[in-house]
């Protein structure tokens, strides 16, 4: 069997250069191609010193070239949906844990990917102790009239709430079937200390050096409280998850949202 050709688009950054050592070191996974907006030479040097790879800030070219099973983009909302539709139409799956994606992307992803005959898989979260947070969340839910999120990130996300943050919400909301008793308060002091509010859930956002990627849901009853906390201290943690998906996408038609989704966790 061959490995599965792999690009990564946004290869420069910090997570492309984690998906491309991850991927070297998979012998089922081969990376092709290197695509980054700031490229300013031809090739990439790959993390694990095996050899090099094409780089370009032209996708196009190099999806022409390289022929790829699977495009794995980590890049931010702009560049993520042109090289979406770019991919799907050389035929190539495509592999996205950009966050801020609207319902409309998701819908055009589903169409593009079902249309040209490939895979897609969107998760606004890779980690698997992240996935297993917002499962056990859902489940919790059910139980306790009261929740609450506090999201910490480091200083240079660029979006807050976080797509972990809201998909853990509408997970919960859907599992309770309906909303969150919300605690009115009668003297906001300052615009917003509450949080930003969806179905009765207050979601925090903080961000500040020294933090990763960090979420707590706390859930509140009568004389109690239940903590569930996931801590993400590397972007190692999303490996794991990317690579799962690389495979499984190369045998997938339409969109699979959500890294749950590929692992056996029942309905809870």
């Amino acid at each position: 069997m061959q490995p599965v050709r792999v690009l990564v688009h946004g290869a420069l950054g910090r997570m492309g250069q984690q998906v491309l050592d991850a991927v070297c070191r998979d012998p089922d996974l081969k990376p092709v191609a290197a695509v980054d907006s700031r490229a300013n030479r031809d090739s990439l040097q790959l993390p694990d010193g095996s050899g090099e790879v094409p780089l370009s800030a032209d996708l196009q070219s190099l999806l022409q070239i390289s022929t790829p099973d699977v495009m794995v983009d980590f890049t931010q909302h702009a560049a993520t949906m042109p090289a979406a539709r770019l991919a799907a139409r050389q035929h190539t799956s495509l592999v996205i844990g950009t966050t801020g994606l609207s319902e409309a992307d998701l819908d055009e992803i589903d169409k593009l990917s079902r249309r040209h005959g490939v895979g897609a898989i969107v998760a606004p979260n890779f980690s698997l102790g992240a996935v297993l947070m917002i499962h056990l969340a859902k489940i919790a839910a059910r139980f306790f009239d009261y929740a609450e999120i506090i999201e910490m990130h480091h200083e240079q996300k660029i979006d807050a709430p976080s797509g972990t943050a809201i998909t853990t919400a509408k997970g919960m909301i859907e599992a309770r079937g309906r909303h969150f008793t919300y605690p009115a308060t009668q003297r906001e002091t300052l615009p917003g200390g509450r949080g930003a509010g969806l179905g009765g859930i207050a979601i925090h956002s903080v961000r500040s050096p020294g933090f990763m990627a960090h979420q707590e849901v706390i859930l509140g009853g009568v004389g109690q409280t239940l903590r569930i906390r996931h801590d993400q201290i590397d972007r190692a943690a999303f490996m794991p998850g990317v690579l799962l998906a690389i495979k499984k996408v190369v045998i997938s038609r339409g969109l699979i949202f959500g890294l749950d989704k590929l692992l056996d966790l029942g309905n809870g």
